[in-house]
């Protein structure tokens, strides 16, 4: 009687042992699936062709000054482009303000081209039309002649080290009728939803990840995401109320995933579901 007991419990050990074995193959047969499909999205990404459009704009001479914006200055000297977007956010003397992309760029639509601030703001959040599509064009191209190149932001400034603490603070603070924080989802190794990954965004989460994945094209809603977007669904996700653009709230927290991100490599602009 004794042996039959100990030989049911080895062959139950063993059945799960099985299951289990089936299991994580399935599993990894599906995630195998979802890096072979986003691979094939690769190929024709439409962002190529916000890239392209953003480089019209960015030559072209538009707005009250009839300029183009070729002598913007992102921080790498007036004109200078390629590997800007990788040291971004950072601090600004002419502003004193530390600034993003998106940020930076409707500065110069103002000072070069003579756009009225407060109207770039306020259609900033529309990304599929009028200005607001054309800040995310151009957002895609400057962040895209940086592509392959490795995030360094700067974080030696008192205003720079001040916001990547009020961005780490962000980045934890629990809020909302669920309770959430960005933590909740990217505070942990391992993470996922779903088969959706959910990178660990307190430390370097590797190459092509967080922020060096933004801006991106969703195929899920034919769109081309800026991280302002991304960041904005985020607290959507979180049912928080979302911040406005340009907020120092979502500066800080891509200030300090951007300086926990550093050596990582972009990959922008990408495609995601």
């Amino acid at each position: 009687m004794k042996h039959s007991v100990a030989i049911r419990h080895v062959l139950l050990a063993t059945a799960l042992s099985a299951g289990a074995g089936v299991a994580c193959a399935q599993g990894n047969a599906a995630l195998d699936g979802i890096a072979k499909y986003r691979e094939m999205l690769q190929d024709g990404n439409p962002a190529d062709l916000f890239d392209m459009k953003g480089e019209e704009l960015w030559k072209q001479k538009r707005g009250p000054k009839n300029a183009s914006m070729e002598q913007c200055d992102l921080g790498k000297g007036p004109g200078v482009i390629q590997g800007a977007f990788v040291e971004l956010p950072r601090f600004f003397k002419d502003t004193g303000k530390v600034m993003d992309l998106e940020t930076r760029l409707i500065h110069c639509m103002v000072t070069l081209q003579g756009f009225d601030e407060a109207a770039l703001y306020k259609a900033a959040p529309s990304i599929g039309r009028g200005e607001g599509a054309n800040l995310v064009a151009m957002t895609t191209y400057v962040s895209a002649t940086s592509k392959g190149l490795r995030f360094n932001l700067p974080n030696n400034t008192e205003q720079e080290k001040a916001m990547y603490e009020v961005g780490k603070r962000l980045f934890f603070q629990r809020g909302g009728p669920h309770d959430f924080a960005c933590a909740s989802c990217h505070g942990v190794d391992g993470g996922r939803i779903r088969l959706q990954e959910l990178p660990n965004l307190t430390k370097n989460p590797g190459d092509g990840v967080g922020v060096a994945a933004w801006p991106a094209y969703r195929v899920s809603n034919s769109q081309m995401w800026t991280m302002q977007k991304r960041l904005n669904d985020c607290y959507r996700q979180q049912r928080f109320p979302e911040p406005k653009f340009g907020s120092d709230a979502t500066i800080a927290l891509q200030v300090y995933m951007g300086v926990n991100a550093k050596t990582a490599e972009s990959i922008v602009p990408a495609i995601k579901r």
